[in-house]
């Protein structure tokens, strides 16, 4: 008996894990893909061609488990779903994608997965668009959404406008010569590059919120992220196909271009999309979005050794104020599913459980319009006991 009950509890655990350990092990990966990717578009990789390979990686990986596992359970695909993976297609896998390989190129990767933290709160204003968050400023967990998405902006204007002096954390073989040469490339192209991750951010932010909607109307998780992925492939490919004239740009050998393709269409879009839309189906879009901090860290610490990246002074600060800005969103957002939970087990209407009675066609038991019966609850019967 003992051993059954430690088994049960640990079962019961990692049940309330999940979400957490599937997030967690998401930034991981993330992070990987911001060090190989940087390397790969440093050496000349076309960001067009990087994201149409990543998604055929993707569809090849991820169309045949759909196909199988969700055959039985696969929803019939509506012209409306259909428009939606359009979009879907369209907004992460071509714009978000292009926008942040050109930030990277133009930045490095530890800013770019800095810029990340900006996530929650950018997709907390679309969900407070679309009517999938609520604020009552009247109860303190909800102010501390709007502060913490008015921080994170702050954070985002810090990091954006103030860059300030070189920060040595580690010195590795080749920082001063990395410096003397993107120095350069930091004048020029440093603004436009924040102004892409700003953009990618605003994109990932619309495809969670798009993907919360069309999972209600289409609950097949890897159904959905294969059609994404081909999506994202044909529509990619299109839009390469006019801004990349050279065929040479799409050869693949076995070097830094194939890995890249490989390991962002397999990990980062095939494994993600789905883990994504499991977790979003459960918890929601902000908690997905809530452990960014994490790939921030694990992506600076990887590209100031690897790759002797430059920290600035500015960087560090408004990546301070992000996750400041971060992690007040998520306390007010927890904050406020204790408080839902909390209403739906009381009711809003006191201690009074509401059962609705209504018409029985098959029966006909019951007669008249419908109504609502009384049920008094504990706490109720035991005042009326003690008032008589």
């Amino acid at each position: 008996m003992g051993k059954q009950s430690v088994l049960g509890g640990f079962c019961v655990w990692l049940k309330k894990a999940k979400p957490f350990l599937a997030m967690v092990s998401l930034q991981f990966g993330y992070a990987g893909m911001y060090i190989i990717t940087s390397v790969s578009l440093r050496k000349g990789m076309n960001h067009y061609v990087l994201a149409v390979y990543r998604h055929v990686f993707a569809t090849l990986v991820i169309a045949p488990l759909a196909f199988f596992l969700e055959r039985k359970t696969r929803p019939k695909l509506t012209l409306p779903i259909f428009l939606r993976i359009m979009a879907l297609g369209f907004l992460e896998p071509v714009l978000d994608q292009n926008l942040y390989y050109v930030g990277i190129k133009y930045t490095s990767a530890s800013l770019a997965s800095t810029s990340i933290n900006m996530l929650p709160a950018v997709t907390f204003i679309l969900a407070l668009i679309f009517r999938l968050e609520k604020v009552n400023l009247k109860k303190f967990h909800s102010l501390a959404k709007v502060i913490g998405t008015v921080i994170t902006v702050m954070g985002a204007m810090i990091m954006t406008l103030y860059s300030g002096p070189i920060i040595h954390f580690i010195r590795s073989r080749g920082a001063i010569h990395h410096q003397s040469t993107t120095a350069s490339a930091n004048t020029h192209h440093y603004f436009i590059g924040i102004l892409c991750l700003l953009g990618g951010i605003c994109c990932w932010s619309g495809f969670f919120i798009l993907q919360s909607f069309t999972l209600e109307r289409y609950p097949a998780e890897l159904s959905l992220t294969a059609l994404i992925c081909l999506m994202g492939t044909v529509e990619g490919a299109m839009v390469s196909l006019i801004f990349e004239r050279d065929m040479s740009a799409w050869k693949l050998g076995f070097n830094s271009r194939l890995l890249a393709a490989s390991y962002t269409g397999v990990v980062c879009s095939g494994i993600a999309y789905y883990v994504q839309g499991v977790v979003i189906k459960e918890r929601g879009p902000v908690f997905v979005t809530s452990f960014s901090p994490l790939c921030m860290i694990i992506t600076a610490t990887l590209g100031t050794i690897n790759l002797s990246e430059l920290v600035h002074l500015g960087s560090i600060l408004g990546a301070i104020i992000i996750v400041i800005g971060l992690y007040t969103v998520v306390w007010g957002k927890s904050k406020d599913s204790k408080s839902i939970e909390e209403s739906a087990l009381t009711g809003e209407k006191g201690n009074v459980q509401e059962l609705p009675i209504t018409n029985n066609d098959h029966g006909g038991i019951i007669d008249g319009p419908a109504r609502v019966l009384n049920i008094p609850t504990a706490n109720n019967i035991k005042d009326y006991v003690m008032s008589k």
